[in-house]
Protein backbone atom coordinates (compact mmCIF):
# COMPACT_ATOMS: atom_id res chain seq x y z
CA UNK A 1 0.00 0.00 0.00
CA UNK A 2 2.63 2.47 0.89
CA UNK A 3 4.48 1.49 -2.63
CA UNK A 4 1.01 2.26 -4.10
CA UNK A 5 0.38 5.27 -2.52
CA UNK A 6 3.92 6.54 -3.70
CA UNK A 7 3.00 6.14 -7.29
CA UNK A 8 -0.18 7.82 -6.95
CA UNK A 9 1.56 10.63 -5.62
CA UNK A 10 3.52 11.53 -8.47
CA UNK A 11 2.71 14.56 -10.42
CA UNK A 12 1.53 12.92 -13.54
CA UNK A 13 0.04 9.67 -11.81
CA UNK A 14 -3.54 10.59 -13.26
CA UNK A 15 -2.46 11.21 -16.69
CA UNK A 16 -0.77 7.67 -16.92
CA UNK A 17 -3.59 5.93 -14.90
CA UNK A 18 -5.94 7.66 -17.49
CA UNK A 19 -3.81 6.45 -20.53
CA UNK A 20 -3.09 2.82 -19.49
CA UNK A 21 -7.29 2.33 -18.37
CA UNK A 22 -8.34 3.37 -21.67
CA UNK A 23 -5.29 1.65 -23.91
CA UNK A 24 -6.30 -1.52 -22.36
CA UNK A 25 -10.13 -0.87 -22.54
CA UNK A 26 -9.94 0.04 -26.47
CA UNK A 27 -7.68 -3.03 -26.96
CA UNK A 28 -10.14 -5.65 -24.98
CA UNK A 29 -12.59 -3.87 -27.30
CA UNK A 30 -11.05 -5.08 -30.58
CA UNK A 31 -10.25 -8.17 -29.59
CA UNK A 32 -13.48 -8.69 -28.25
CA UNK A 33 -15.41 -7.58 -31.22
CA UNK A 34 -12.89 -9.85 -33.57
CA UNK A 35 -14.51 -12.63 -31.50
CA UNK A 36 -18.00 -11.66 -31.49
CA UNK A 37 -18.34 -11.37 -35.20
CA UNK A 38 -15.95 -12.86 -36.77
CA UNK A 39 -18.55 -16.00 -37.27
CA UNK A 40 -20.70 -13.78 -38.17
CA UNK A 41 -18.92 -12.16 -41.06
CA UNK A 42 -17.45 -15.11 -42.55
CA UNK A 43 -20.76 -17.34 -42.87
CA UNK A 44 -22.27 -13.65 -45.15
CA UNK A 45 -19.10 -12.44 -47.04
CA UNK A 46 -16.44 -14.60 -46.36
CA UNK A 47 -14.16 -12.24 -44.29
CA UNK A 48 -13.69 -13.11 -40.65
CA UNK A 49 -11.99 -9.61 -40.22
CA UNK A 50 -14.40 -7.48 -41.79
CA UNK A 51 -16.19 -5.28 -38.53
CA UNK A 52 -12.83 -5.55 -36.89
CA UNK A 53 -11.31 -3.79 -39.95
CA UNK A 54 -14.10 -1.36 -39.65
CA UNK A 55 -13.95 -0.93 -36.11
CA UNK A 56 -9.85 -0.52 -36.58
CA UNK A 57 -10.20 1.98 -38.48
CA UNK A 58 -12.56 4.18 -36.93
CA UNK A 59 -10.00 3.19 -33.58
CA UNK A 60 -7.12 5.00 -35.08
CA UNK A 61 -9.80 8.26 -36.03
CA UNK A 62 -10.45 8.23 -32.60
CA UNK A 63 -7.03 8.46 -31.64
CA UNK A 64 -6.50 10.87 -33.55
CA UNK A 65 -9.09 12.80 -32.29
CA UNK A 66 -7.67 12.23 -28.79
CA UNK A 67 -4.21 13.13 -29.93
CA UNK A 68 -6.23 16.91 -31.30
CA UNK A 69 -8.01 17.29 -28.06
CA UNK A 70 -4.86 16.48 -25.84
CA UNK A 71 -3.17 19.41 -27.23
CA UNK A 72 -6.50 21.89 -26.67
CA UNK A 73 -6.07 24.53 -23.91
CA UNK A 74 -9.61 24.50 -22.03
CA UNK A 75 -10.12 28.31 -22.98
CA UNK A 76 -10.68 26.78 -26.80
CA UNK A 77 -13.29 23.90 -25.33
CA UNK A 78 -14.95 27.04 -24.24
CA UNK A 79 -15.29 28.89 -27.17
CA UNK A 80 -16.72 25.76 -29.03
CA UNK A 81 -19.22 24.45 -26.40
CA UNK A 82 -21.74 26.85 -28.04
CA UNK A 83 -21.27 25.81 -31.77
CA UNK A 84 -20.71 22.21 -30.73
CA UNK A 85 -23.99 22.35 -29.18
CA UNK A 86 -25.79 23.81 -31.63
CA UNK A 87 -24.81 21.48 -34.26
CA UNK A 88 -25.86 18.62 -31.86
CA UNK A 89 -29.44 20.07 -31.75
CA UNK A 90 -29.37 20.52 -35.19
CA UNK A 91 -28.58 17.00 -36.12
CA UNK A 92 -31.43 15.43 -33.39
CA UNK A 93 -34.11 17.42 -35.13
CA UNK A 94 -32.76 16.43 -38.32
CA UNK A 95 -32.79 12.47 -37.41
CA UNK A 96 -35.95 12.72 -35.91
CA UNK A 97 -37.43 14.64 -38.68
CA UNK A 98 -36.44 11.80 -41.26
CA UNK A 99 -38.05 9.46 -39.06
CA UNK A 100 -41.09 10.84 -38.91
CA UNK A 101 -41.14 11.61 -42.58
CA UNK A 102 -40.29 7.95 -43.10
CA UNK A 103 -42.81 6.59 -40.83
CA UNK A 104 -45.50 8.94 -41.59
CA UNK A 105 -45.53 9.54 -45.37
CA UNK A 106 -43.09 6.90 -46.16
CA UNK A 107 -40.48 8.84 -47.58
CA UNK A 108 -37.13 6.80 -47.22
CA UNK A 109 -34.48 9.65 -47.82
CA UNK A 110 -33.63 12.53 -49.13
CA UNK A 111 -31.11 12.57 -51.99
CA UNK A 112 -27.71 10.89 -50.09
CA UNK A 113 -29.27 11.55 -46.65
CA UNK A 114 -31.10 8.37 -45.18
CA UNK A 115 -32.11 8.22 -41.33
CA UNK A 116 -32.53 4.87 -38.80
CA UNK A 117 -33.77 4.77 -35.77
CA UNK A 118 -30.67 6.59 -34.03
CA UNK A 119 -27.98 7.13 -36.69
CA UNK A 120 -27.81 9.38 -39.93
CA UNK A 121 -26.05 8.14 -43.03
CA UNK A 122 -25.05 10.69 -45.60
CA UNK A 123 -23.76 7.36 -48.53
CA UNK A 124 -21.24 5.12 -46.88
CA UNK A 125 -20.74 7.76 -43.93
CA UNK A 126 -22.45 6.91 -40.76
CA UNK A 127 -23.18 9.02 -37.52
CA UNK A 128 -24.92 8.92 -34.74
CA UNK A 129 -26.14 11.93 -33.33
CA UNK A 130 -26.46 11.15 -29.77
CA UNK A 131 -22.79 10.71 -29.20
CA UNK A 132 -22.24 14.41 -30.24
CA UNK A 133 -24.86 15.40 -28.22
CA UNK A 134 -23.15 13.68 -25.18
CA UNK A 135 -19.41 15.45 -25.83
CA UNK A 136 -21.33 18.94 -26.86
CA UNK A 137 -23.94 18.77 -23.31
CA UNK A 138 -20.54 18.29 -21.33
CA UNK A 139 -18.76 21.09 -22.53
CA UNK A 140 -21.62 23.96 -23.00
CA UNK A 141 -23.07 22.99 -19.61
CA UNK A 142 -19.71 23.07 -17.71
CA UNK A 143 -18.94 26.27 -19.61
CA UNK A 144 -22.29 27.81 -18.16
CA UNK A 145 -22.23 26.28 -14.96
CA UNK A 146 -18.47 27.89 -14.49
CA UNK A 147 -19.41 31.10 -15.59
CA UNK A 148 -22.39 31.32 -13.20
CA UNK A 149 -20.51 30.39 -9.81
CA UNK A 150 -21.66 31.07 -6.16
CA UNK A 151 -24.87 31.85 -8.15
CA UNK A 152 -26.04 28.28 -8.69
CA UNK A 153 -28.08 27.97 -5.13
CA UNK A 154 -30.67 30.15 -6.63
CA UNK A 155 -32.98 28.08 -8.72
CA UNK A 156 -33.36 30.96 -11.42
CA UNK A 157 -29.73 30.91 -12.01
CA UNK A 158 -30.31 27.05 -13.19
CA UNK A 159 -33.49 27.11 -14.41
CA UNK A 160 -31.95 29.83 -17.19
CA UNK A 161 -30.81 28.97 -19.89
CA UNK A 162 -29.85 24.89 -18.35
CA UNK A 163 -32.93 23.28 -17.90
CA UNK A 164 -34.83 23.79 -21.12
CA UNK A 165 -32.03 23.07 -23.10
CA UNK A 166 -31.73 19.82 -20.90
CA UNK A 167 -35.09 18.98 -21.26
CA UNK A 168 -35.05 19.62 -25.13
CA UNK A 169 -32.48 17.16 -25.66
CA UNK A 170 -33.58 14.72 -23.24
CA UNK A 171 -36.99 15.16 -25.19
CA UNK A 172 -34.84 14.91 -28.79
CA UNK A 173 -33.02 11.70 -27.64
CA UNK A 174 -35.51 9.74 -25.40
CA UNK A 175 -38.26 10.16 -27.86
CA UNK A 176 -36.45 7.41 -29.77
CA UNK A 177 -33.27 6.00 -27.58
CA UNK A 178 -34.34 5.91 -23.78
CA UNK A 179 -31.36 4.35 -23.00
CA UNK A 180 -29.14 7.36 -24.60
CA UNK A 181 -31.65 9.71 -22.27
CA UNK A 182 -30.55 7.88 -18.82
CA UNK A 183 -26.90 8.20 -19.93
CA UNK A 184 -27.52 12.23 -20.71
CA UNK A 185 -29.48 12.31 -17.23
CA UNK A 186 -26.27 10.65 -15.82
CA UNK A 187 -24.07 13.10 -17.14
CA UNK A 188 -25.90 15.70 -16.09
CA UNK A 189 -25.99 14.83 -12.25
CA UNK A 190 -22.19 14.39 -12.48
CA UNK A 191 -22.17 18.12 -13.48
CA UNK A 192 -24.37 19.70 -10.82
CA UNK A 193 -23.23 17.26 -8.33
CA UNK A 194 -19.39 19.03 -9.20
CA UNK A 195 -20.70 22.08 -9.23
CA UNK A 196 -22.10 21.81 -5.57
CA UNK A 197 -25.58 21.89 -6.23
CA UNK A 198 -28.15 21.65 -3.02
CA UNK A 199 -29.71 18.46 -1.96
CA UNK A 200 -33.18 19.92 -2.81
CA UNK A 201 -32.11 20.73 -6.09
CA UNK A 202 -31.65 17.28 -6.53
CA UNK A 203 -34.65 15.66 -5.22
CA UNK A 204 -36.67 18.51 -7.13
CA UNK A 205 -34.60 16.84 -10.33
CA UNK A 206 -35.28 13.07 -9.30
CA UNK A 207 -38.95 13.64 -9.20
CA UNK A 208 -39.10 15.72 -12.29
CA UNK A 209 -36.39 13.03 -14.53
CA UNK A 210 -39.00 10.24 -12.99
CA UNK A 211 -42.06 11.67 -14.48
CA UNK A 212 -40.07 12.16 -17.66
CA UNK A 213 -39.02 8.91 -17.87
CA UNK A 214 -43.04 8.08 -17.32
CA UNK A 215 -43.85 9.75 -20.03
CA UNK A 216 -41.11 8.22 -22.66
CA UNK A 217 -41.92 5.22 -21.95
CA UNK A 218 -45.50 6.10 -22.40
CA UNK A 219 -44.32 7.40 -25.64
CA UNK A 220 -43.33 4.16 -26.88
CA UNK A 221 -47.36 2.93 -27.33
CA UNK A 222 -47.60 5.86 -29.59
CA UNK A 223 -44.76 5.06 -31.83
CA UNK A 224 -41.46 6.40 -29.63
CA UNK A 225 -38.68 4.37 -30.53
CA UNK A 226 -38.96 0.83 -32.27
CA UNK A 227 -42.78 0.99 -31.36
CA UNK A 228 -45.28 1.14 -33.30
CA UNK A 229 -49.25 1.99 -32.77
CA UNK A 230 -50.39 -1.57 -33.41
CA UNK A 231 -48.00 -3.26 -30.83
CA UNK A 232 -47.39 -3.79 -27.64
CA UNK A 233 -45.14 -0.92 -25.27
CA UNK A 234 -41.78 -2.72 -25.86
CA UNK A 235 -40.21 -0.29 -22.94
CA UNK A 236 -43.03 -1.11 -20.50
CA UNK A 237 -42.44 -4.73 -21.58
CA UNK A 238 -39.07 -4.55 -20.90
CA UNK A 239 -39.61 -2.78 -17.29
CA UNK A 240 -42.54 -5.80 -15.98
CA UNK A 241 -40.09 -8.42 -17.65
CA UNK A 242 -37.21 -7.11 -15.10
CA UNK A 243 -39.40 -6.58 -12.27
CA UNK A 244 -40.67 -9.99 -12.54
CA UNK A 245 -38.58 -12.35 -14.91
CA UNK A 246 -40.25 -15.50 -16.02
CA UNK A 247 -38.31 -18.76 -15.94
CA UNK A 248 -36.32 -19.82 -19.28
CA UNK A 249 -39.27 -22.77 -19.97
CA UNK A 250 -41.78 -20.60 -19.59
CA UNK A 251 -39.96 -17.53 -21.50
CA UNK A 252 -39.44 -19.81 -24.62
CA UNK A 253 -42.53 -22.19 -24.37
CA UNK A 254 -44.81 -19.73 -24.35
CA UNK A 255 -42.70 -17.48 -26.84
CA UNK A 256 -42.89 -14.20 -24.65
CA UNK A 257 -41.49 -11.16 -25.66
CA UNK A 258 -38.59 -9.66 -24.32
CA UNK A 259 -37.05 -12.25 -22.26
CA UNK A 260 -34.66 -14.06 -25.02
CA UNK A 261 -32.11 -12.00 -24.58
CA UNK A 262 -31.82 -11.79 -21.50
CA UNK A 263 -32.34 -15.25 -21.05
CA UNK A 264 -29.19 -15.95 -23.31
CA UNK A 265 -26.91 -13.67 -21.95
CA UNK A 266 -27.52 -15.51 -18.93
CA UNK A 267 -27.03 -18.64 -20.24
CA UNK A 268 -23.40 -17.23 -21.67
CA UNK A 269 -22.58 -16.35 -18.43
CA UNK A 270 -22.95 -19.23 -16.83
CA UNK A 271 -21.14 -21.23 -19.55
CA UNK A 272 -18.34 -18.61 -19.01
CA UNK A 273 -17.55 -20.31 -15.08
CA UNK A 274 -14.51 -18.36 -13.40
CA UNK A 275 -12.16 -18.83 -15.83
CA UNK A 276 -14.66 -19.33 -19.36
CA UNK A 277 -14.52 -21.55 -21.99
CA UNK A 278 -11.79 -19.76 -24.14
CA UNK A 279 -11.16 -16.70 -26.46
CA UNK A 280 -12.96 -17.15 -30.04
CA UNK A 281 -14.75 -20.49 -28.42
CA UNK A 282 -18.15 -18.99 -27.53
CA UNK A 283 -21.36 -20.77 -28.73
CA UNK A 284 -23.31 -18.31 -27.91
CA UNK A 285 -22.56 -15.82 -30.67
CA UNK A 286 -23.50 -18.38 -32.81
CA UNK A 287 -26.58 -16.36 -33.67
CA UNK A 288 -28.21 -16.94 -30.51
CA UNK A 289 -27.80 -13.58 -28.56
CA UNK A 290 -29.23 -11.28 -30.47
CA UNK A 291 -26.74 -7.77 -30.92
CA UNK A 292 -23.64 -10.45 -29.68
CA UNK A 293 -21.33 -7.41 -30.99
CA UNK A 294 -22.66 -4.99 -29.77
CA UNK A 295 -24.97 -4.41 -26.49
CA UNK A 296 -24.80 -7.64 -24.79
CA UNK A 297 -20.97 -7.80 -26.17
CA UNK A 298 -20.28 -8.03 -21.92
CA UNK A 299 -22.18 -11.74 -22.44
CA UNK A 300 -19.58 -12.93 -24.57
CA UNK A 301 -16.82 -11.60 -22.03
CA UNK A 302 -18.77 -13.46 -19.32
CA UNK A 303 -18.78 -16.57 -21.74
CA UNK A 304 -15.56 -17.02 -23.11
CA UNK A 305 -13.15 -15.31 -20.32
CA UNK A 306 -15.35 -15.86 -17.17
CA UNK A 307 -15.20 -14.09 -13.98
CA UNK A 308 -11.71 -13.45 -14.12
CA UNK A 309 -12.27 -11.22 -17.93
CA UNK A 310 -15.79 -9.67 -16.48
CA UNK A 311 -13.39 -8.36 -13.16
CA UNK A 312 -10.55 -7.23 -15.61
CA UNK A 313 -13.27 -4.84 -17.16
CA UNK A 314 -15.05 -3.82 -13.99
CA UNK A 315 -11.37 -3.10 -12.61
CA UNK A 316 -10.45 -1.23 -15.50
CA UNK A 317 -13.85 1.07 -15.75
CA UNK A 318 -13.61 1.68 -11.57
CA UNK A 319 -9.88 3.10 -12.54
CA UNK A 320 -11.27 5.36 -15.27
CA UNK A 321 -13.99 6.69 -12.25
CA UNK A 322 -10.91 7.31 -10.09
CA UNK A 323 -8.88 8.84 -12.89
CA UNK A 324 -11.43 11.08 -13.39
CA UNK A 325 -12.66 12.25 -10.05
CA UNK A 326 -9.39 12.50 -9.13
CA UNK A 327 -8.54 15.05 -11.94
CA UNK A 328 -11.98 16.82 -11.63
CA UNK A 329 -10.82 16.97 -7.38
CA UNK A 330 -6.99 18.20 -8.17
CA UNK A 331 -7.37 21.08 -11.58
CA UNK A 332 -8.06 24.54 -9.88
CA UNK A 333 -10.03 26.06 -13.42
CA UNK A 334 -14.00 25.33 -12.54
CA UNK A 335 -14.81 24.08 -16.22
CA UNK A 336 -12.14 22.10 -16.18
CA UNK A 337 -13.58 20.79 -13.10
CA UNK A 338 -16.65 20.42 -14.09
CA UNK A 339 -16.35 19.01 -17.50
CA UNK A 340 -13.76 16.28 -16.00
CA UNK A 341 -16.30 14.81 -13.78
CA UNK A 342 -19.71 15.51 -16.25
CA UNK A 343 -17.77 13.12 -18.63
CA UNK A 344 -16.60 11.01 -16.05
CA UNK A 345 -20.22 10.53 -15.27
CA UNK A 346 -21.12 9.66 -18.57
CA UNK A 347 -19.13 7.28 -19.55
CA UNK A 348 -19.22 5.37 -16.09
CA UNK A 349 -22.88 5.60 -16.05
CA UNK A 350 -23.42 4.32 -19.60
CA UNK A 351 -21.06 1.51 -18.44
CA UNK A 352 -23.34 0.28 -15.48
CA UNK A 353 -26.35 1.19 -17.33
CA UNK A 354 -25.00 -1.84 -20.35
CA UNK A 355 -23.93 -4.26 -17.60
CA UNK A 356 -26.20 -4.04 -15.15
CA UNK A 357 -28.81 -4.44 -18.10
CA UNK A 358 -26.90 -7.73 -19.69
CA UNK A 359 -26.92 -9.34 -16.00
CA UNK A 360 -30.70 -8.26 -15.57
CA UNK A 361 -29.35 -5.99 -12.75
CA UNK A 362 -31.36 -3.31 -14.23
CA UNK A 363 -33.88 -2.75 -17.07
CA UNK A 364 -32.73 -3.65 -20.38
CA UNK A 365 -32.83 -0.09 -22.22
CA UNK A 366 -29.55 -1.35 -25.39
CA UNK A 367 -26.90 1.38 -24.97
CA UNK A 368 -23.25 -0.03 -26.03
CA UNK A 369 -20.31 -0.28 -23.43
CA UNK A 370 -17.81 2.27 -23.80
CA UNK A 371 -14.25 1.39 -25.92
CA UNK A 372 -15.69 -2.31 -25.94
CA UNK A 373 -18.68 -2.22 -28.25
CA UNK A 374 -19.02 -2.43 -32.02
CA UNK A 375 -19.50 1.62 -33.03
CA UNK A 376 -18.07 3.79 -34.79
CA UNK A 377 -19.17 7.44 -34.09
CA UNK A 378 -19.11 6.49 -30.66
CA UNK A 379 -15.36 4.99 -30.20
CA UNK A 380 -14.39 8.49 -31.87
CA UNK A 381 -16.24 10.30 -29.94
CA UNK A 382 -15.33 8.81 -26.58
CA UNK A 383 -11.68 9.16 -27.35
CA UNK A 384 -12.04 12.47 -28.03
CA UNK A 385 -13.64 13.01 -24.45
CA UNK A 386 -10.85 10.46 -22.91
CA UNK A 387 -8.41 13.32 -24.73
CA UNK A 388 -9.71 16.46 -23.09
CA UNK A 389 -9.51 14.55 -19.48
CA UNK A 390 -5.95 13.97 -20.38
CA UNK A 391 -5.26 17.47 -21.52
CA UNK A 392 -6.44 18.54 -18.00
CA UNK A 393 -4.60 15.86 -16.01
CA UNK A 394 -1.61 17.62 -17.74
CA UNK A 395 -2.88 20.81 -16.64
CA UNK A 396 -3.03 19.53 -12.56
CA UNK A 397 -0.69 21.93 -10.62
CA UNK A 398 1.68 19.23 -9.73
CA UNK A 399 2.01 18.27 -13.42
CA UNK A 400 1.85 21.44 -14.46
CA UNK A 401 4.93 22.45 -12.44
CA UNK A 402 6.55 19.19 -12.81
CA UNK A 403 6.64 19.06 -16.37
CA UNK A 404 7.93 22.78 -16.84
CA UNK A 405 10.37 21.36 -14.38
CA UNK A 406 12.38 18.96 -16.61
CA UNK A 407 10.58 19.74 -19.63
CA UNK A 408 10.49 17.20 -22.70
CA UNK A 409 12.32 17.26 -25.31
CA UNK A 410 11.08 19.84 -28.46
CA UNK A 411 9.94 17.54 -30.85
CA UNK A 412 7.83 15.34 -28.13
CA UNK A 413 6.22 19.02 -27.45
CA UNK A 414 5.77 19.88 -30.96
CA UNK A 415 4.79 16.09 -32.17
CA UNK A 416 2.41 14.87 -28.79
CA UNK A 417 1.78 17.85 -26.63
CA UNK A 418 2.71 21.23 -25.63
CA UNK A 419 3.94 22.21 -22.11
CA UNK A 420 0.55 23.61 -19.88
CA UNK A 421 -0.16 26.45 -18.30
CA UNK A 422 2.01 27.00 -15.38
CA UNK A 423 -0.67 27.27 -12.29
CA UNK A 424 -1.01 30.29 -10.61
CA UNK A 425 -0.44 32.40 -13.45
CA UNK A 426 -2.10 35.52 -13.53
CA UNK A 427 -3.00 37.13 -17.03
CA UNK A 428 -1.58 40.62 -18.26
CA UNK A 429 -3.67 43.74 -16.49
CA UNK A 430 -6.65 45.13 -18.65
CA UNK A 431 -6.34 48.34 -20.09
CA UNK A 432 -8.19 50.66 -17.83
CA UNK A 433 -11.98 51.41 -19.35
CA UNK A 434 -12.70 54.14 -21.68
CA UNK A 435 -13.99 57.48 -20.52
CA UNK A 436 -17.87 57.21 -20.70
CA UNK A 437 -18.50 60.55 -19.91
CA UNK A 438 -19.20 63.03 -16.89
CA UNK A 439 -19.60 60.68 -13.72
CA UNK A 440 -22.34 61.60 -10.99
CA UNK A 441 -20.48 63.62 -7.77
CA UNK A 442 -21.71 61.28 -5.41
CA UNK A 443 -19.14 58.35 -7.09
CA UNK A 444 -16.03 61.11 -7.85
CA UNK A 445 -12.71 60.34 -6.63
CA UNK A 446 -11.59 63.14 -3.92
CA UNK A 447 -8.32 64.64 -5.58
CA UNK A 448 -7.30 66.17 -2.49
CA UNK A 449 -4.96 65.31 0.42
CA UNK A 450 -7.96 63.33 1.96
CA UNK A 451 -7.86 60.54 -0.90
CA UNK A 452 -3.97 59.79 -0.03
CA UNK A 453 -3.74 57.08 2.21
CA UNK A 454 -2.88 56.97 6.10
CA UNK A 455 0.75 56.57 5.74
CA UNK A 456 0.97 59.68 3.18
CA UNK A 457 -0.30 62.31 5.99
CA UNK A 458 3.11 61.76 7.90
CA UNK A 459 3.25 65.57 7.34
CA UNK A 460 0.58 66.74 9.48
CA UNK A 461 -0.23 67.41 12.86
CA UNK A 462 -3.18 65.54 14.39
CA UNK A 463 -3.72 67.42 16.65
CA UNK A 464 -3.95 70.52 13.99
CA UNK A 465 -6.64 68.64 11.63
CA UNK A 466 -9.94 68.56 13.75
CA UNK A 467 -10.91 71.31 11.04
CA UNK A 468 -10.14 69.33 8.53
CA UNK A 469 -11.74 66.40 10.27
CA UNK A 470 -15.11 68.09 10.51
CA UNK A 471 -15.02 69.65 7.29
Amino acid sequence: MAALRGLLARPLASYYLLLSSTGLLLLIGLTMVFSATSVKDFAEGGDASASLTKQAVFAVIGIGAFWACQRLPARTFRAVSRPALGVAVALMLLLNLLVALESVFGVASIGPLKAELLSLSLGPISLQPVEVAKFALVLWAAHVLARKGAALGWWRELATPLFPVVGLLFVLVGFNDLGSMLCLLALVVGLLWAAGVRGRVFAALSAIGLAGIGLLVAAASLGAGSGSRDADNYRLGRLTMWLDPPSPKTCFEQELDYCYQLVQARYAIGNGGWFGVGLGQSSLKWNYLPEAHNDFIFAIIAEELGVVGCTVILVLFAVLAYTGMRIARRVEDPFRRLAAAGVTAWLVGQAVINIGGVTGLLPLTGVPLPFISDGGSALVVTLAAIGMLASFARAEPDAARALHARPPARWVRLVWAPLPPLPGRRRRPAPPPADRGSVPRSRQRRQDDQAASRGARSDRARAGAASERRR
